[in-house]
């Protein structure tokens, strides 16, 4: 008897968006669309991402954001016009439940990702919570983490690798921990998924303001996508080098469709290993 075929992977995850709102909900609108369009023609299951704050800048005076109420219209404005699903940070635990009634997804910023009262109030609204893993921690110091999400109720934890810290102003991807934590993945019940923008950030570097390397980015997703992973995160903006936040880490909106079809290209390579 022939065996049966395995069933097809699941889409690939792939969360894009800016890394901060403004106060115009143009260039949040414009970014969505193009994110929803390009899933339309390729085989992924898209997230929008953008912080209504970024609470977590070097200098006093970095663009933050529009602020929690005028974040969510916006917010809520990209979700009525793509029906896209949303992500987007908490800073403080009583952000969760305001948050949770317009997003579907609550990330805990890496400096935050021991944050154990933050963690309960995300995992207690029942939405996704996703762990970015904090740039000083081990790999093996993550299955803390979505304990600690599981038992205040998470019912879906995703834990996201960005880099981790190497010297002053550098970040490096530890290939080996990567792999760690693919394997750990499905035994820990925790879907992995890899940061490449914010891998190449170069943090405070830029006079107090973050660097990047957005040349890298494509390179460290393929490689990542070699590994297993199957869930991918990067910030993209029309013009990065004129966003409010992270522009030289994140990729040019016109490029994501060739980094998507690429590294989409060699997750179905490993998918195809796997069954063959």
């Amino acid at each position: 008897m022939n065996p049966r075929p395995a069933p097809p992977p699941e889409p690939v995850l792939w969360i894009a968006g800016p890394c901060v709102l403004d106060d115009d909900p143009a260039d949040a609108l414009a970014v969505a669309r193009a994110l929803a369009d390009l899933a339309s023609r390729q085989p992924i299951r898209p997230v929008f991402k953008a912080s209504f704050d970024k609470a977590n800048r070097t200098r006093g005076d970095s663009p933050r954001g529009p602020g929690l109420q005028r974040g969510l219209e916006v917010l809520t404005a990209v979700r009525d016009a793509t029906h896209l699903p949303l992500l987007t940070d908490i800073h403080e635990a009583w952000q969760a439940d305001v948050a949770a009634q317009v997003v579907d997804v609550l990330q805990i910023p890496a400096f935050l990702c021991r944050q154990t009262d933050l963690i309960r109030a995300a995992a207690a609204t029942g939405r996704v919570v996703n762990i970015k893993k904090g740039q000083f921690l081990a790999p093996d110091d993550v299955p803390w983490l979505v304990e600690k999400a599981r038992d205040a109720g998470a019912a879906d934890v995703w834990i996201t690798e960005r880099g981790t810290s190497f010297g002053y102003h550098r970040l490096v991807v530890d290939m080996q921990g990567l792999a760690s934590l693919a394997l750990d993945a499905p035994r820990l019940g925790f879907r992995l998924v890899f940061d490449a923008t914010h891998a190449v950030q170069r943090p405070s570097a830029d006079g107090g303001r973050s660097g990047g390397e957005r040349r890298f980015v494509p390179p460290l997703l393929r490689a990542a996508a070699a590994l297993g992973v199957r869930a991918f995160f990067t910030e993209a903006w029309p013009d990065p080098d004129r966003a409010p936040s992270d522009g030289p880490n994140a990729l040019r909106l016109q490029d994501l469709e060739q980094v998507v079809q690429d590294t989409c290209a060699v997750c179905d390579l490993v998918a195809r290993a796997k069954t063959s």
